[in-house]
């Protein structure tokens, strides 16, 4: 859906992102003051969740660009409705309510007793989280790896960033359920390294990421099916809104993991991952009204190939341990060049442009 380009200034867009970062900080040095009683104590907590807002950023990038790809073709209803009730979904269910579920369901306890648990016994608490990840990062990789599939696998797609893989793939589409299938050799090949009960549990928790992304397409093509008979509001997005909650759940799993290594304080944590959920919906916000992706044609491309390694990650992460920063530095790294080509793309078509006006081609 395009829509007027937005002459927002950056710090328009960073606004509240900036005041929940002041608040959240303040709010980590109280905890620090809190539960230590030191200077120190306050200065390590003010620390870990300025890291923690970080390592959320540089994780998510890539989901930001993703998010604003779906919003451009959003009703601007649906598209505030993701921004507002979307983002605190995020917020506090995959910061808050994910990791508490997780414990739940492990420990077979109820919410209250976890949040108790959270707070009694932390250690207790983040060994849970632990035991936890393989399924997380089985279910989590399956899902972002048949999102970044899907887009490459598209025979309409006409623009390439790496021909030589791109254009394969875009060939190749036209064989239908190509993607799953490539998702379902791999999850042999990772179960094969795996012993016993871990390959069974990797085995159908990525069949149940599989399922669900299944389940998310299914929804949007029925609404889209259907769009005759619907309002314009819900023809709009209540497809593409669902689709992006579970993505955005799937970004979150690794961090929230993550996180852990970091701390064991579930608070500490939804602070510093809260923080950096805001700048996920700045960039996307100023991704969609100043039109980026449009400017530069290949920082789409960037994201998916970083969400494709990023699934690959999610899945090694379950024979060996892989540093949040490797995984965050990575996509950065990725969605970094894209641009680079990106620009140097839009210096060659100015400069084409030139030349045809002065007759040289």
């Amino acid at each position: 859906m395009s829509q007027p380009q937005s002459h927002t200034s950056i710090y328009g867009y960073f606004k509240w992102s900036f005041i929940v970062t002041v608040v959240g900080l303040l709010l980590g040095a109280a905890l620090g003051w809190q539960s230590t009683g030191t200077i120190g104590g306050m200065l390590t907590i003010f620390f870990i969740c300025a890291v923690l807002a970080v390592l959320e950023i540089s994780l998510s990038f890539d989901n930001a660009i993703v998010n604003a790809n779906k919003l451009k073709d959003m009703t601007p209803v649906w598209q505030h409705r993701f921004l507002t009730w979307g983002i605190l979904i995020a917020v506090f269910g995959m910061r808050i309510v994910f990791p508490l579920l997780i414990v739940v369901v492990a420990a077979g306890i109820g919410p209250v007793d976890a949040i108790v648990l959270a707070a009694s016994r932390p250690e207790e608490y983040a060994r849970i989280m632990n035991d936890a990840h393989l399924p997380i990062a089985a279910f989590g990789g399956t899902f972002l790896m048949m999102v970044g599939l899907t887009y490459f696998f598209n025979h309409e797609k006409d623009i390439h960033w790496i021909s030589i893989i791109e254009k394969h793939m875009s060939r190749y589409s036209t064989i239908k359920g190509i993607e799953i299938a490539f998702v379902l050799l791999l999850v042999l090949l990772f179960s094969s390294m795996l012993e016993g009960e871990d390959a069974d549990t990797f085995v159908m928790s990525a069949i149940y990421g599989l399922l669900t992304f299944l389940a998310v397409e299914l929804v949007g093509g029925l609404l889209d099916a259907s769009q005759k008979t619907m309002t314009e509001v819900a023809r709009g997005g209540l497809g593409a809104f669902i689709y992006l909650e579970v993505l955005d759940a799937s970004f979150s799993f690794d961090g929230v993991i993550g996180a852990f290594a970091l701390t064991q304080n579930l608070f500490v944590i939804a602070i510093g991952l809260g923080i950096g959920a805001m700048y996920v919906r700045s960039m996307t916000i100023m991704l969609v009204e100043k039109e980026t992706l449009t400017h530069y044609r290949y920082l789409e491309h960037g994201a998916f190939y970083a969400i494709l390694i990023l699934s690959v990650i999610m899945y090694v992460q379950t024979l060996y341990h892989i540093p949040e920063v490797i995984t965050g530095l990575g996509g950065a790294t990725l969605i970094g060049i894209s641009l680079w080509s990106s620009l140097r793309y839009n210096k060659q078509e100015r400069q084409r442009e030139t030349d045809l006006a002065r007759g040289q081609i």
